[in-house]
């Protein structure tokens, strides 16, 4: 690959962390900048705006370290604004597109004493509070990586760092603007994604799939009003018992394993292999960095079945609930209804609409009693599955692993969605993708207590530096 210095790599990318990318982060995790679905006055309100300004203006003060760079706040009318930057190349006929999101996920109870989604709190090599890791961090790698080749001289393609608005909402805004954008946007050949997930933070982790996700919201209406439970139990049957009745359609109750075939998918043999590998690496990790409580097992004892559970197999949520009072408020009355939150993953390869229209059927099908079953549901969000590696990238990320973190790279799906990368993947079908991040054991993204673990952060950093410059000297 490309000649490039690891230790004017680390101590450039170190510096940069320490004197500018932290403290920025910190100012952006203070701001309430939730995502639209969460937020429906951002426009009005003003902290996407101030957001936006805060990663601007740090971009502005560094563009003159990467010659001919351009940026341009993109706004469509109705939709939210996008960052784009332009960093010209020693090969402009083909494009890296480097994707990362600023909008973020709402508050979330249970942060502990002293934390919050809006309290940046740096401790040790933790910074805690909403958003930095996911995704805060992605525009500041991503020029500091570019910064560090240019530094040393060492040649990459012509770059295009893109930072949206509206991913937690499931990206609604992104493909009009890579629509409208698509001149400027060129033959892009490696798309690099710095929003992803890694096992643990001891080397580089590819994410080489992403779960899909339907969601909706199920209801059972019984009677017009709530009716003393003594008077009409074991005659009107229970609202909540006929959901039960309803989701033991979609899961196994025992096992929760999802029970309708169209929602299944056979797992490739590749990424069986991979399984087992992240297995190994991870070791108990699989399940030990999520906070159960004293006692609670994980669903399965077999590692790898985890990690494809995880990865490649529907797994059903029920993530809120309406119609039913606190327990210390309830009274012995029989209610009327009730409501759930549906949240179906979905395998990479499963069509999330058909996957939508298929629930509703299910659902809604011969309703027990009569009762009144409605299910709406909501955008829904297909997976995506990478293409082959390439043989230089793979070479490249092993590199980078090694000379990074000191270990060999994993690679592993992620559980998670990333609508942009699907439609990446439909728009540019010969491009290599590198999807990588920093949320790893205990992360928390989206719940409580979230944190940025800062040497990942410096040394995904360094990663997507040799990336770039083996990309840019492949045959």
């Amino acid at each position: 690959m490309a000649e490039l210095s690891q230790p004017k790599l680390r101590a450039f990318t170190d510096a940069i962390w320490r004197d500018e990318i932290v403290p920025t982060l910190i100012e952006y995790i203070a701001i309430p900048n939730k995502s639209p679905a969460f937020e429906p006055d951002w426009a009005k309100l003003g902290h996407m705006d101030e957001a936006v300004n805060l990663f601007v203006a740090w971009a502005e003060a560094r563009l003159g370290e990467l010659p001919g760079a351009t940026l341009s706040v993109e706004r469509l009318p109705g939709r939210t604004p996008l960052i784009v930057i332009d960093v010209p190349g020693a090969k402009n006929d083909e494009t890296v597109l480097l994707y990362g999101h600023l909008d973020k996920q709402p508050e979330m109870t249970g942060w502990a004493e002293g934390k919050g989604p809006w309290t940046p709190v740096l401790e040790g090599d933790k910074l805690y509070g909403r958003g930095g890791a996911d995704d805060g961090y992605a525009m500041f790698g991503a020029m500091a990586a570019l910064m560090a080749l240019q530094q040393q001289g060492t040649p990459h393609a012509r770059a295009v760092i893109m930072i949206e608005a509206s991913e937690e909402s499931g990206s609604p805004d992104l493909p009009y603007y890579v629509d409208a954008l698509a001149d400027r946007i060129g033959d892009v050949s490696l798309v690099v994604c710095l929003d992803s997930g890694c096992g643990d933070y001891e080397r580089l982790w590819l994410t080489t799939s992403l779960r899909g996700l339907v969601g909706g919201t199920l209801r059972v209406d019984v009677l017009a009003e709530g009716v003393h439970s003594g008077d009409a139990s074991g005659v009107a049957p229970s609202s909540f018992r006929i959901l039960r009745q309803l989701l033991a359609r979609l899961e196994n109750v025992e096992t929760g394993e999802v029970v309708v075939e169209t929602l299944k998918a056979q797992i490739p043999p590749e990424r069986v292999a991979q399984a087992r590998v992240a297995a190994q690496a991870l070791g108990d990790q699989v399940y030990a960095k999520f906070p159960f409580v004293a006692g609670m097992k994980p669903a399965s004892g077999d590692l790898v079945e985890l990690v494809l559970n995880r990865t490649w197999r529907p797994a059903l949520s029920v993530t809120g609930f309406a119609g039913a009072p606190a327990p210390g408020a309830a009274g012995n009355v029989l209610r009327p209804f009730t409501e759930a939150k549906l949240s179906m993953r979905l395998p990479p390869t499963v069509d999330a609409v058909a996957a939508s229209k298929r629930l509703k059927e299910i659902l809604e099908a011969d309703p027990p009693y009569g009762a009144r079953v409605s299910f709406s549901y909501e955008e829904p969000g297909s997976g995506w599955n990478a293409p082959k590696t390439a043989p230089w990238l793979e070479a490249a990320i092993e590199d980078a692993s090694h000379a990074a973190f000191g270990k060999p790279a994993a690679m592993m799906g992620e559980g998670g969605s990333i609508p942009f990368m699907g439609m990446l993947g439909e728009k540019f079908p010969k491009a290599q993708f590198v999807v990588t991040g920093v949320l790893g054991p205990h992360s928390n993204a989206h719940g409580p207590n979230e944190y940025l673990h800062i040497p990942t952060g410096r040394r995904v950093t360094e990663c997507v530096a040799r990336v770039l410059a083996a990309h840019a000297a492949r045959a």
